[in-house]
C-alpha cells in the first residue's frame, strides 16, 4: 500500500508519498512510474493540493443498495452517472463556499472515488481492474435545491458543480481492497453516514468497465462511487469530514 499526495511547499509544486508524518518527495509524472529524490518533508510544513488532476470526475447516482431501497427506486440496471465540472474541484483542508447565486440547503456525501491510472476505453472487467490505480475520499457537495427545481429535468450537473463542491482527497491509496472498508461522514463532531462500501451495486471494476463501452477514461480520471444513507445539510461555519479508514482522512469547513 501506498499513499500518494501533490502538495505546494515553498511556492512549487511537489508529489510525494506519505509515510506517518513524513512525506518522500517524487519526481515524474505519478502515473508514468515517478521516481524518489532523497528528500523528505514534514507533512505539517507543505499545502496539501488535490492528488492529481482529473480531466473528468463521473459521478455515480443510486449505487448503494440501502439508499435504492429507501428512496424506493428500482435497482439500476446500467450506472446511472453525470459529470461534475472541473471548476468544483477542491483540496482538503480548504473551505467549501456557497456560492453568491444560491441562498438554499447545502449538503454533504461522503463518497468513495476510485482513480484511473491507465487509458481505458471498452475494456472488460480484467482490463479495468488493472486500469484502476487507486482510491480516494470524496465529498460531492450538492446544492440540493436547484437539483429538482425544474419538474421536467434533474439538475444533477448544475447542482453539483458549483466552484468547491467537487472535494477530493487528501492522498490516493494504491493496492487496497476498497470492498472490505467503510466510509464515514462526520459533521461537527457527530457521526452522520457510516456505510459498508460493500453494498455498491457496481463494484469498482464492474463500475469502470461499464463507463469505458460510453467514455474513454484517462490516467487522473475519478469515479465518484456514489453515496448512501445519511445524507444531509451543512451550515455555515461547519466542520466536515469523509473518513475510509485505510484510504485517509478528507476535511473541510463550510461557509
Amino acid at each position: 500500500m501506498a499513499q500518494w499526495l501533490r502538495f505546494q511547499h515553498q511556492g512549487k509544486s511537489g508529489l510525494g508519498q506519505v509515510q506517518g508524518e513524513q512525506i518522500t518527495v517524487y519526481s515524474g509524472d505519478l502515473f508514468q512510474d515517478p521516481k524518489p529524490t532523497g528528500e523528505t518533508l514534514k507533512l505539517a510544513d507543505v499545502t496539501i493540493d488535490i492528488p492529481c488532476t482529473p480531466s473528468k470526475m463521473v459521478a455515480m447516482v443510486d449505487n448503494f443498495h440501502a439508499l435504492v431501497t429507501k428512496l424506493e427506486h428500482a435497482v439500476p440496471a446500467e450506472p446511472l452517472y453525470f459529470l461534475k465540472g472541473n471548476n468544483s474541484f477542491l483540496a482538503a483542508n480548504q473551505i467549501i463556499r456557497t456560492p453568491k447565486s444560491y441562498s438554499g440547503k447545502v449538503v454533504y456525501e461522503g463518497e468513495l472515488g476510485i482513480v484511473i491510472g491507465k487509458p481505458i476505453h471498452e475494456g472488460d472487467e480484467a482490463q479495468a481492474a488493472k486500469a484502476i490505480f487507486g482510491y480516494t475520499c470524496i465529498n460531492d457537495v450538492t446544492a440540493i435545491e436547484i437539483l429538482n427545481r425544474d419538474p421536467g429535468y434533474a439538475q444533477w450537473t448544475r447542482s453539483k458543480s458549483f466552484n468547491t463542491f467537487g472535494v477530493f482527497g487528501p492522498y490516493i491509496t494504491t493496492d487496497i481492497d476498497p470492498s472490505k472498508l467503510t466510509i464515514k461522514t462526520i459533521l461537527n463532531d457527530q457521526e452522520r453516514q457510516n456505510y459498508p462500501i460493500a453494498d455498491m451495486i457496481f463494484a469498482p471494476a464492474k463500475l469502470v468497465s461499464l463507463i469505458s463501452q460510453d467514455i474513454p477514461l484517462e490516467p487522473g480520471d475519478i469515479i465518484a462511487c456514489g453515496t448512501s444513507v445519511g445524507v444531509g445539510s451543512m451550515k455555515p461555519g461547519s466542520n466536515v469530514s469523509i473518513i475510509i479508514d485505510g484510504v485517509g482522512r478528507l476535511d473541510n469547513r463550510f461557509e
